[in-house]
């Protein structure tokens, strides 16, 4: 939609409110500012091989400048070998220094739909650090073999000197523009994933697009295609990554539980109202694997099984305890996104150590103690930045529509009430409707959008 000069007012407005409610910083202090300007000049030496003969490349939305990772594959007999150059922070970011202090503070980088709030300044993020092309970076390149069954080992990291020779955008890159072997990696890593029957299925979208014309779209993002295979490359770093750590009893872990057995019946009966067959012998990873991604009732029920599944945390490492990833079925690190994640820059460093046969440094095994904290809370701040600049939207688009008629579809009910979905616009909320289950559909009708305080108020027609 096309906003009026009241409502591109009123988005703007609630969006300088939830930067301030919920203490999104918006611009550094000057003294990280300027660290990161002195950091930017830094020069790499010796420590830096010289690998810009590799033709890299990097595929991220379209309008990012914030790039963590490019890409060069090549084939080694039967074995695919992904070349991973990974945006050196930890040689910009000393311990203890403005940038280090900050970053620590925030966490993790949050978006925004008008602006982003980056977890380094600019001069690093979308600057010095980012693998941008045509231009000399440092980088770690991580070296992962991936077998014909799909199976991910390490074979080498090294700080190097690497230089992209294109940005590729999701939305518009042709599968002629991609390397030879980027579909087949992808394919030996979605094999794995179900023979070890793990879920690993991309979770709808919520989310605000902004027009170039002062307008925004409300919608349900699917991954295109690409996007998938991308996220298979990171998938298989993050766990050969994840196996060393764990074979040198160390490192930082991306853990989430299964769904329980009660959510899981719970699940059944949302499967059943929706219209969907789910046979008593398929668990719930294949099936959701096997839900068709153009059916829009797969959106629903992949929407509750995201909320029955819980979150995803850190985890340090523990004598005795594999550390778990329930939707990867495997043990998982995070490493591939260091401009964006704090924690990335130390398990990074971590690895480069151990797979050149050095010791992890001190400060690298004391952060792991204290990186689960630091990194909930700013993902815990993110996400509800995200919810509530969502709900702002929301009331935003129906503003003025009161009395209006919905078609909407129950996807959840608690002691709050009835969660509803409404497909266009693609809004969720709730509604005051007892006795319903998951699939049910509902008419409503809006009572009330109240864009200062993001809020919608819908009542039960039938």
């Amino acid at each position: 939609m096309r906003l009026d000069e009241h409502a591109a007012a009123a988005m703007a407005a609630g969006l300088d409110r939830i930067r301030s409610e919920f203490e999104i910083p918006d611009g550094f202090p000057a003294d990280v500012d300027a660290a990161a300007k002195r950091a930017a000049e830094r020069t790499v030496g010796a420590e830096h091989v010289d690998r810009t003969e590799v033709e890299f490349a990097t595929i991220d939305p379209a309008g990012a400048s914030d790039l963590d990772q490019a890409f060069a594959i090549e084939t080694d007999g039967n074995d695919i070998v992904l070349r991973y150059a990974i945006a050196d922070v930890g040689w910009f970011v000393q311990p203890g220094d403005p940038l280090d202090t900050e970053a620590w503070n925030r966490g993790v980088t949050v978006y925004l739909p008008d602006r982003r709030s980056p977890l380094y300044p600019a001069a690093l993020s979308e600057g010095a650090a980012s693998l941008l092309p045509d231009v000399d970076r440092p980088a770690v390149i991580f070296v992962v073999r991936v077998d014909q069954h799909g199976g991910v080992s390490l074979d080498g990291a090294e700080r190097a000197v690497v230089r992209s020779r294109v940005k590729l955008a999701y939305e518009s890159v042709k599968p002629g523009d991609l390397p030879p072997g980027f579909a087949e990696l992808s394919a030996r890593i979605e094999q794995a994933e179900s023979a070890r029957n793990a879920a690993r299925v991309t979770f709808p979208e919520q989310e605000i697009d902004l027009q170039p014309d002062d307008g925004f779209e409300l919608r349900y993002r699917p991954r295109t295609p690409a996007e998938e295979q991308n996220a298979a490359l990171s998938l298989a770093a993050n766990m050969a990554v994840a196996d060393v750590l764990m074979g040198a009893g160390t490192g930082l872990f991306r853990v989430m539980s299964e769904v329980d057995e009660r959510h899981t019946r719970r699940l059944r009966h949302t499967a059943q109202a929706f219209g969907l067959d789910w046979p008593d012998d398929v668990s719930l990873a294949s099936f959701q694997r096997a839900l068709p991604r153009d059916d829009p009732r797969t959106l629903a029920f992949l929407l509750a099984a995201r909320r029955a599944s819980g979150g995803a945390s850190y985890a340090p490492y523990r004598d005795g305890v594999r550390p778990w990833h329930a939707a990867v079925a495997a043990t998982y690190a995070h490493a591939t996104a260091p401009l964006r994640r704090l924690q990335d820059r130390y398990v990074i460093g971590a690895v480069l150590a151990l797979a050149n046969g050095e010791a992890v440094p001190d400060d690298v095994e004391a952060a792991f103690e204290r990186l689960p904290e630091a990194m909930a809370g700013g993902e815990q701040r993110a996400n509800a930045a995200d919810r509530a600049a969502l709900d702002l939207a929301e009331a935003v688009v129906l503003d003025g529509c009161e009395g209006q008629l919905y078609d909407a579809v129950v996807t959840d009910e608690d002691d709050r009430g009835a969660r509803i979905q409404i497909t266009d616009p693609a809004i969720v909320a709730r509604v005051d409707a007892r006795h319903v289950d998951p699939g049910d559909q509902l008419r409503v009708r809006l009572v009330a959008a109240d864009p200062e305080h993001r809020t919608v108020q819908f009542e039960r027609v039938s």
